[in-house]
């Protein structure tokens, strides 16, 4: 080997080794899971109309959160404006967030026992899945309130679960179960009826804070976890060390973890000791700091 050859080999080794370094520095570690924030964090003030609905996008940026999970009681109206919609699709573009899915309350139960009924219901939510759609949105949020007995209550929700997710599969979105109350939030009952559904685009939403004194919270998300698109940290009150009191959120987020998934965890603060915007802070810093454990 000739002298020209040696220091061109060693030239060589000190750039890869150095370029090596540098882009070892420029990796950040892979984040278990990213923040959103549901606008029902924000209800108090968008009813005093001392927010607007599209003020969301910019205000969840500036408090570091990455993706949008909106409500359709405040912009109920709008579903078909595309004028309206353009705006909410331009704010979340122009301040770098992600719109993910849309919640939709009020337009009937799709577990209604009255056929006519539960089909108007599950008819009301087809705007909003063309909403969700120009939105960008992953999914629409809905509830499996229904009447009778447990199983019967089970048959009437898989009907309409099962009716809607075939109108969204045109649209390549799915439809999400929050557990809102009623049997939806019995792990076990929500558990079987989507077994009974069984379409890859119908799943859960599960939420920390929807469920009676009686039930075991951790036990119920971990029954709906294997079918989890969503996930909402429910909050309501922490305590000196920035914990919340209700949730123990690192064994939550742990049985979170554990079933695999990796999308948005959202921040849903409902509490009253704090102001919202305090407790999405400290919802969202409990959560970074759980988030850090897994890095």
């Amino acid at each position: 080997m000739n002298r020209r050859t040696f220091l061109e080999m060693g030239v060589g080794m000190v750039c890869g080794l150095t370029a090596g370094k540098t882009l070892a520095m420029q990796t950040k570690p892979q984040l278990p899971f990213k923040l959103s924030l549901a606008q029902w964090s924000f209800n108090k003030s968008i009813f005093a109309k001392k927010m607007d609905n599209l003020d969301f996008a910019k205000v969840s940026h500036d408090l570091g959160l990455e993706g949008l999970e909106y409500v359709n009681t405040f912009f109920k109206d709008k579903a078909n404006d595309k004028a309206y919609l353009g705006q909410m699709k331009t704010l979340a573009k122009d301040n770098n967030m992600k719109s993910l899915l849309i919640m939709c309350d009020g337009e009937g139960h799709l577990g209604n026992p009255d056929n006519a009924k539960r089909t108007t219901a599950i008819e009301n939510h087809y705007r909003w899945l063309e909403a969700a759609k120009f939105l960008g949105c992953h999914s629409i949020r809905v509830n499996a309130h229904a009447e009778g007995t447990y199983q019967e209550q089970q048959k009437l929700a898989v009907d309409g679960l099962t009716r809607l997710s075939e109108e969204a599969k045109k649209y390549k979105l799915n439809v999400i179960v929050e557990n809102h109350g009623g049997l939806s939030s019995n792990g076990k009952w929500m558990s079987e009826v989507m077994k009974m559904v069984n379409m890859p685009n119908c799943g859960m939403l599960p939420d920390f804070g929807n469920f009676d004194k009686d039930t075991d919270r951790y036990e119920a998300v971990k029954m709906l976890m294997p079918y989890a698109k969503a996930v909402s940290a429910k909050s309501q009150e922490f305590d000196a060390n920035g914990d919340e009191i209700n949730t123990d959120y690192y064994k939550m987020m742990k049985i979170v973890l554990d079933a695999g998934y990796d999308g948005f965890v959202g921040v849903e603060y409902e509490g009253s000791k704090l102001s919202e915007k305090q407790g999405i802070i400290a919802t969202r810093d409990l959560l970074i700091k759980i988030r850090n454990q897994y890095i």
